[in-house]
Parts: structure tokens; sequence; C-alpha cells
């Protein structure tokens, strides 16, 4: 009984083992269990353990996959066990390689199936709705690129990534819309629609907590501006994150400088209004009390300065509003100071005492105690064509001299000035092996010095004007010049070649040679057409030698030859009055100034200029000053004899964080020697590019021949349109030229183009000349008067009334003058002299200098406020060039 009893439960347990293994769906045969069988062998499910195990893999749906690729993403393996979890784990590695829009993993009796759907190619990348960002701009700064695999992240990152650009333009309502154009064989488009919105304007700047100072005068400290109409030229109506720090700044400078030492901004918020469009910044500060300077003092522990001295030479004294842009300027020029003496690691420590019951700021300015410092090296890096020596011998300072701050400056700008390298240049100063030792290094960046500049101008009298030359400032990498140019115009052409060498076998003496040629035609006005008045050919050459007299200063002599030929056009200015068969230069006709430059001269001219130059550049020169003087005489040889003496100097100042303002100055003088009067080519002429807003040779004597024409009725009438009056520029033996003018800095953005605007105001005149003996050529019909020497030539002849023959008037062998020839050849006509005046010309203007892509460019509109009768005015010109 005991054994029935013991097989029933043993049966009872198979019975629901079997039953579960059939209800979990595990296909298996059905056998026969011995109720006598252990209980340990009955739990042992042996037909579950052989269903779990992963007979194969086989991947489903792959088109540009391979199916081992797909494979190595995930973890299942033949002939490991299959579970939930295991298959939960590969979805998910699946999902993060971004390759499949849909996929599945099943097991199908062993056999797992992996089914995927790949994501689509992108075939191309379309922006739609962007104009103030163009494609160039916007695709660089994307993921999403043709012949990618297509992934809804990238999408979404690409969609923020053009939000944010456009924000950084200031446009915080724009949106991106991306949709999927599908292609055949699983290809895409992805096109972003971009709506751009307005521009996020800075509506309203709010500061509460102010009492001293107005909204008006602390916005007017700020960069950011409020959208106004007076303001919608300003770039700094957009709302700029980084703007709103930089502002903070410039509201504590402010106040500091006031003497509100505990001034402090409490909080900055700009909140953006529901429509996007613009922003409300609003400032929470503090002002504090306002400081006075209390004791101020210099202690120094330098043996070379005395503290009782220097304390008395502050700009701060005891009971001035405190100003901390005050004690940074004095930090700085104290350890310029020191750096004079040798001291290049002086540490000045401004140390501050408030005293808050009398509001007083007590400075003691501690130049702490540091060795004398010795140069133990000049290195010099990043030069690839320039040969060392061409920036080592612009160092003031030499290897074991004594540290020198302001030689060390003046060799920053003397190595600047060379034009070679970078704007920014600096000699930066390094640690030497020893406390006392130091280390100077010129790391410079060199820039293309090779210019080739194209000109081109339009001018009334020489209708357009081509100008090039080619120079290389760096020869072969020894500092040399080297240059040719050619200018082109209708009436004039020149060639110049020049060589320069500024040390002469490494001798601080420079030297250059110039050999030219110019050929050019003056010319003037007549029945609105340009008639050639003189042709003058000059051919020359020119030595130069300098030699420094000082640091800032040089003397540079010259001697120079020319060989001048002046002729007229026989057939329009020579004729045969006289009935002699000699065809001479007819006064009446060309003028008896220009009757009397004709021939052929020679010059030989020696000169001397004085040169002053204390510019922190030579080619763009932002602080400092410079002067030069100049003599020249003509009469070592040669058929011609003068004295010229010209100067100028010039000041700029940099002033306003950026702004340059600079005034020039020149001026110059020629006297005749030997009772020779001043040529005409000799002579000074005034105009564009020396005074703006007014035309070449615009300005100072001339004559004006003005045609007399029948009204049709008869009487004479002169003509004045300016078109068609003969114009013939002088020159004169006295001129002066004034210049200010402010270049105006830009943001960031211009500044990277290379934009620099400026406005000017020119002053300037040309006048001293001998009065012409002026023409005319009477009216048809009436009867003129004629004057001539004991020769029997023509002098003048003007209209009359009364007949006059003498037997020294040509006639016609019947007692009849031959007036009427003279009126056939000239043309009725009368002449006026203007513009002999030392009354000053003034124009202003504005004129932006741009650095190109394809060189220089130069663009000025400038307007006569005062002129004489005469001159010539200009308003717009240009000019452009490149560099190599």
């Amino acid at each position: 009984m005991a054994g029935d009893t013991m097989k029933k439960p043993a049966a009872r347990l198979a019975l629901i083992l079997l039953g579960g293994t059939m209800l979990a769906g595990i296909p298996a045969p059905v056998l026969a269990q011995d109720t006598a069988q252990p209980a340990a062998q009955a739990q042992l499910p042996q037909p579950l353990q052989q269903q779990d195990i992963i007979q194969s893999i086989t991947v489903v749906g792959a088109e540009r996959l391979e199916a081992q690729t797909i494979l190595s993403y995930i973890r299942l393996r033949v002939g490991q066990p299959y579970t939930q979890a295991d298959a939960d784990q590969a979805l998910k590695d699946l999902a993060a390689t971004e390759l499949f829009s849909n996929f599945s993993v099943r097991n199908d009796g062993g056999n797992v199936v992996v089914d995927v759907v790949e994501n689509p190619v992108i075939n191309r990348i379309i922006l739609e709705g962007n104009k103030r960002l163009k494609d160039e701009k916007i695709v660089p700064e994307i993921k999403l690129a043709p012949r990618q695999i297509f992934t809804r992240s990238k999408v979404r990152a690409d969609v923020a990534r053009i939000i944010e650009l456009y924000k950084r333009q200031g446009r915080f309502a724009a949106s991106v819309e991306p949709k999927m154009v599908q292609l055949s064989q699983n290809r895409v488009d992805i096109v972003f629609e971009i709506n751009e919105g307005p521009k996020s304007k800075v509506r309203q700047i709010n500061i509460i907590g102010n009492d001293q100072f107005s909204d008006g005068k602390l916005r007017g400290e700020m960069v950011t501006k409020q959208a106004r109409l007076t303001t919608f030229l300003s770039s700094g109506t957009s709302y700029d994150p980084d703007r709103l720090a930089f502002d903070q700044q410039k509201l504590r400078q402010f106040y500091l400088t006031e003497g509100y030492a505990d001034f402090r901004v409490v909080s900055a918020v700009a909140e953006l209004t529901p429509d996007k469009r613009d922003f409300i910044i609003t400032y929470v500060v503090e002002e504090g009390e306002r400081y006075k300077f209390g004791k101020v003092a210099v202690d120094s522990q330098l043996r070379d300065f005395d503290s009782e001295g220097m304390t008395s030479n502050l700009p701060m004294k005891d009971g001035d509003w405190y100003n901390a842009k005050s004690v940074e300027d004095t930090v700085e020029q104290l350890s310029e100071l020191a750096g004079t003496f040798g001291y290049a690691f002086a540490d000045v420590a401004p140390n501050f005492n408030r005293n808050k019951e009398d509001l007083t700021m007590d400075v003691t300015f501690v130049l702490r105690e540091a060795p004398r410092v010795y140069v133990e090296r000049l290195d010099v890096n990043g030069n690839t064509l320039t040969q060392d020596k061409v920036i080592r011998r612009e160092f003031r300072l030499s290897e074991g001299d004594a540290f020198n701050s302001l030689q060390v400056k003046r060799s920053a700008n003397r190595i600047k000035s060379l034009g070679f390298f970078q704007e920014n240049f600096e000699v930066v100063q390094k640690p030497g092996s020893e406390p006392d030792r130091i280390i100077l290094e010129a790391n410079v960046e060199e820039q293309a010095t090779g210019e080739l500049q194209l000109s081109a101008g339009f001018s009334s009298i020489e209708n357009f004007i081509l100008a090039a030359s080619i120079r290389q400032r760096n020869f072969r990498g020894r500092g040399q010049t080297v240059g040719a140019s050619v200018n082109y115009s209708r009436y004039s052409r020149s060639f110049n070649l020049s060589f320069s060498e500024p040390y002469v076998f490494d001798r601080n003496i420079s030297a250059g040679v110039d050999i030219y040629r110019r050929d050019q035609n003056s010319f003037n006005y007549l029945n609105n057409s340009r008639n050639t008045t003189f042709k003058q050919a000059t051919t020359g050459a020119s030595l130069r030698l300098g030699v420094p007299l000082t640091e800032y200063m040089s003397l540079v002599g010259s001697y120079t030859f020319n060989y001048d030929q002046i002729s007229l056009n026989e057939n329009q200015f020579f004729a045969d009055l006289d009935g002699d068969g000699i065809r001479t230069c007819e006064p009446l006709i060309a003028g008896r100034y220009l009757c009397e430059a004709l021939g052929n001269r020679t010059s030989s001219i020696l000169g001397a200029t004085l040169t002053y130059d204390a510019t922190d550049s030579r080619y763009r020169p932002t602080r400092g000053r410079s002067a030069s003087v100049s003599a020249e005489y003509a009469g070592l040889g040669g058929s011609v004899n003068y004295l010229r003496v010209r100067g100028k100097a010039a000041q700029y100042y940099n002033i306003f964080n950026g702004f340059i303002f600079s005034l020039t100055a020149e001026g110059g003088y020629i006297k005749g020697l030997n009772g020779d009067d001043v040529r005409l080519n000799d002579r000074f002429f005034l105009g564009e590019p020396q005074i703006r807003g007014f035309d070449i040779r615009g300005v100072g004597p001339r004559v004006l021949r003005r045609q007399i024409i029948d009204d049709g009725e008869g009487n004479p009438v002169v003509v004045t349109d300016r078109k068609q009056v003969s114009d013939d520029a002088l020159g004169g033996n006295i001129y002066y030229l004034g210049r200010a003018e402010l270049e105006i800095p830009l943001g960031s953005g211009a500044s990277e183009l290379g934009l620099r605007p400026s406005v000017y105001m020119d002053v300037g005149a040309l006048f001293d000349v001998r009065a012409p003996q002026l023409q005319q050529s009477p009216f048809p019909g009436g009867i003129s008067i004629q004057s001539r020497n004991a020769d029997g030539e023509l002098l003048y002849t003007i209209p009359g009334t009364t007949p006059v023959v003498t037997t020294t008037l040509p006639n016609d062998g019947m007692g009849n003058a031959y007036t009427p020839i003279l009126t056939q050849i000239a043309g009725p006509f009368e002449e006026v002299f203007l513009g002999d005046s030392s009354a000053p010309r003034i124009t202003i203007g504005v004129g932006v200098n741009w650095n190109s892509p394809f060189g220089p460019f130069r663009i000025d509109f400038a307007h006569a406020l005062k002129k004489q009768p005469g001159d010539d005015t200009k308003r717009f010109s240009f000019n452009v060039g490149t560099q190599f």
C-alpha cells in the first residue's frame, strides 16, 4: 500500500510537467514515464532546453548592407540560448545604428529571423527660402550630405544648427521645416524649408537703479543701441549675448572713471517679445557712493627711482574725483618708465585702501624690486623669404645690451614699417636662462610684398585714365625695392623704372636710381571738342643717396638730369601773317605763354631732403609725427635756372578706440634765377589727387578762351559753358595744402573685409604766376586795333570801332588790313585770366579704403565748399590694385 501511495504523486507530477510543456508551445514527443522514476529525473525539462538554442540567424530586407554587417551589430549568435532579454537588446543595438527605418527580431523554432527596412540614401540637400544666409554659409554647418544614410537624429540636429545660425544673425524668429521627397531605389531628397523671419532688434533698453546719470547717458556708453530711425544704419541694434556682457563691462568702466568704486550690475536680462521680433533688455544697477582720491603715493623698491619725486609727478592729486582709468594709465606709464632703465620685469601694483567714512580712496603704486635685465638673445622666427639680417638690422638693441622698453617698442615699429609683415606685429619678451636675462623674439608672419596696381579713373578733361605698376618691396628677401610703372590716357603716357637699396654693402646708407620717360599732351576745349595745345616729352634719370642723422632723422641727397622737349601742332598754332613764307607760333592762336615755352631744354638739378619720421608705420601710420623739407637747385649746368623749396608735416592720433585722426600740411615755392622766369612745366600744379573735389590741375591760375558767337540777329554773344571753353592751366610758383582726416573703425566683420572708411576736409591754393598777355579776335564785321612790335610782329588785337590802318600792318596791297584773315584763323573769341588767388579752396568728403579680394580699392566722394572762378571741380574718383 505504501508503494502505491508513493507512485500516485509521482505520476501526477509527470502529468503536470507534460501539460506545462504542451502549453508552452514547444512540440515534443510524449514519452511514457515510468511512475517509478525518481522525482529529480522527472523535473528536468529536456524538450525546453533544445528549443531555446539558436539554430540559425537569417537577415531579411537588406539591400545595400551585407547580412554579416548587420549581424555584427547585434549579440545573437548560433548555438547560444535565445531569450527575450537578448532579443530586446538586439532591437536596441539595431536602433543605435540609425541605419534602419523599421526592424524586428523573431524566433521560429530556433531559427531567428532579423527583418529590417533600411533607411534611404540622401540624393540631394535642398535649401529653400534662405536669402540672408546663402547656401555656402549653411551647407558646411550641417551634418547631412548627399550619398549619406538618412537619419532622423541628424535631421533634428541640422534643423537646430540652422536656427542657431540665424540667431547669430539676430533672427530669433527663424524657423525650419524639414521635408523628405521619396525617390526610386530607396533614395530621398531632403528639403529644408526656411522661414528667416525679421531681424530681432533691441526695442528698448531699461536701466533701473541709476540716480546720478540718465538712461540716455548710460545708453550712449553701450555698444548695443535701441532700434530707432536715427540708428537704422547701425549694426548695434541687433541682439547679441556677447555684446550684452560687453555692455556690462562698459557700464562698470564708465562708473569707475566717474568715481563710483562700488558700482555693480546686479542683473542683466534680455526678454524676447512673444512675436520674436524684438528684445527688451533690462539692467538693474547699484551705483554706490562717489569717491575721491585720498593719499596718492609711489613706493619704489627700485634703487634708481625716487619715491617722493615720482609721487609729485603723478597725474592724480588728493581731492580729485577717483578715476580707475587714470590709475590704469599710471601703472602702464610707470612700467614703461621702469623698462627704460632696464627693469623688464618690474612689477607695478596699485594698492587700494577704501575709506567709506570720508569716501576717499588711497592709492599706493608699489614698484617691487626686480633685477636689471640684459638682452641674452635676439630670435627671429617665421620668415621664409626675408633674410634674417633684414629684420635684425632694424633692432635698436643688440645681444648683451641693457634692456630698454622704449628701444623695444621702436624696434617693433621699425620692423612693422618695413611693410613685409603683419600689421599687429610685436616683439615678444621672454625670460632668459638667468633672472637678469631676457630673450627678444620677432615672430613674424610674412605677407605679400609684391604690388600689382591697376588704377582707373574718369576725368572730364582726360576721359578714361589707366595706370599700371608692378613693384616688389622685398626683392630676393633683401629688403630691396624694384619697380616699374606705366600710365596711359588719351593725352599722357609715361613709364618709370626704379631700384633702391636700403643698406648699401650692409651699411646704414641707402641708395636708389630712377629712369623715366613722360609724354604729356596738354589740351583745352573748343566748340565742345578737345584740342591738344602743347606736347611735352621729358626723358631723365635720378640718383639718390641717403644717410641717417639720428634715430628718427635722415638726409637724402639727389641728382636729376632731364631733357625736355616742348612743341605745338604747327598746322593748328603756326601761321604766316607777315606774308614772308615763314610760319611761326602765333600768340593770337596759341597764346603768348605757350609760344614762349616752345623749345628743347636740359635741366641739371641738385637736391637735398631732410626727413623726420617718428610714426609707428611708414605705410599705414596710426600715431606719431613726420616732417620733411626739400630743396632743389637747377643750374648746375643745363639751360634752366631755378630754386624750388618744399615742406610737409603730418601728425597722427589714435583716439576713441580705433579712430585715427590725422593732420597734414605741405607747401612749396619756386623762384627763377638769373632773371629767368619759371617755365610752364616747372611750376606747381594742384588738383586730384592732392586736393580731392577738384579735377586734375583743377586749381590755380588758368586762361579761359571763350568763343564769341552770333545770337542769330548779328549780335555777339560770349559762350560761358565750361565744356565749350578752352581751359589752359598755367600752374603757380607758390602752393599750400592742408588735410584733416578721420578714419572710422567698423565692426569685426567689416574689419575682416579690410574696410576703412574716412571723412576728410582738404584746404589748399595755388597762385603767384606772371599774368599772361591776353588775346582777342574780333566778332565778324567788327574792326580791330592791332598792336605790333618794332619788327612788325603781331602782339595782340582788341575789338574797336575806329578803323586803324598803319604801315606796319599787313595789307592786301590796297591799304586794307588782313583782319578778316585773322578772324578766320582764330575765330572770334576773348580770353580771361582767372584763379591766381591765395584764397583757400575748401572741400569735404567721404572715402573708403577696401582691401578687396582683387586688391586695394579706394573710392572718394568730395564736394567743394569754397572755390575760385576758373577752378574745375570733380565729385567722384576711384582706383584699384592688387598684391602678390
